[in-house]
């Protein structure tokens, strides 16, 4: 089984995934997804974007939950659209909300989630069950009821309930949410270690999370993609450029763009992209991925 052997290595270079002019208006007139394009290979592949961007709905679109206006979705070489059965025996899908029966244990709630996945044969189910406990750090938990697990906890067993079967697209929707850092990194591991042979597609407006995991990213806003790539070239346009100052009266000067303000340690920070030092109150500071997102989100309100 593909769970239990070795990291293979990642061609990125070859799309799994690929969407085309994809769009989708909901009844009472919001435009979600708007002739949208992407393009993912194997790996993790980070999708950015505000609350209302149109990143649930286009994983509800790509996860078969829903149907699209127009457009095309291809994964692995079946045509979602018009296939949707075929994409389902391959797909693992953690929403960013799901219910659990109160009552069962996490052991019983996999064997559970198994059958309804089509997996019949006991001893094989068995197996992958006992996989993906080892997997996702909850064999010493598995008589556990769910309904008592830890937000980490609850998030693991969401990994390993949609890794049932061994899909090739697992999809999943804001899943290091409302998590302690200590759950964060935990499940920052289950997800680096599950990423070598299938796609991940994880969304999140944790910039940080996505800068950490995800070698490709794409930008949603406004139900459009308007950045793809890898994450590194992402960022080093912004090299030099970014610049950043300490106090509450440091002014955003005329040739600056605000990026953001904030607090380190309780005093007032200022970060700002300009080409040139905008002033000696302010430092060259290195460039993230989040500068490049709200650099972004600047740019489009600008635009309006």
């Amino acid at each position: 089984m593909a769970l239990a052997s070795a990291a293979i290595a990642t061609d990125r270079s070859i799309n799994m995934l690929q969407i085309q002019q994809l769009s989708k208006t909901y009844a009472d007139g919001t435009r979600a997804l708007r002739q949208l394009n992407l393009s993912a290979g194997r790996g993790l592949f980070g999708l950015l974007g505000p609350n209302g961007a149109g990143k649930s709905s286009l994983l509800r679109t790509i996860a078969t939950l829903q149907s699209a206006d127009s457009g095309t979705l291809l994964f692995d070489g079946i045509d979602v659209l018009q296939e949707p059965e075929r994409l389902r025996s391959q797909l693992g899908y953690l929403p960013q909300e799901f219910g659990v029966y109160p009552h069962l244990s996490c052991r019983a709630l996999l064997e559970h989630i198994a059958v309804l996945k089509g997996l019949h044969q006991a001893n094989m189910r068995r197996e992958q069950i006992d996989q993906l406990l080892a997997l996702t750090n909850l064999s010493a938990v598995a008589g556990k009821t769910v309904a008592h697990f830890s937000g980490g906890m609850r998030q693991r067993f969401g990994i390993a309930q949609a890794l049932l079967g061994d899909p090739k697209l697992l999809i999943l929707d804001e899943p290091s949410a409302g998590l302690d850092p200590q759950e964060r990194a935990q499940l920052h591991n289950v997800l680096c270690e599950i990423s070598h042979d299938r796609l991940v597609l994880l969304s999140s407006h944790i910039v940080d999370d996505i800068e950490q995991l995800c070698p490709q990213v794409a930008m949603l806003l406004q139900g459009q993609i308007v950045l793809q790539g890898d994450t590194q070239d992402l960022i080093a346009p912004l090299s030099g450029q970014i610049w950043q100052a300490y106090g509450a009266a440091v002014a955003v000067p005329p040739e600056a763009q605000l990026l953001q303000r904030s607090y380190q340690r309780g005093i007032p920070l200022l970060r700002v992209f300009a080409p040139q030092c905008p002033g000696a109150d302010f430092q060259a500071v290195a460039a993230t991925l989040q500068d490049r997102y709200f650099l972004e989100l600047a740019r489009l309100e600008d635009a309006e």
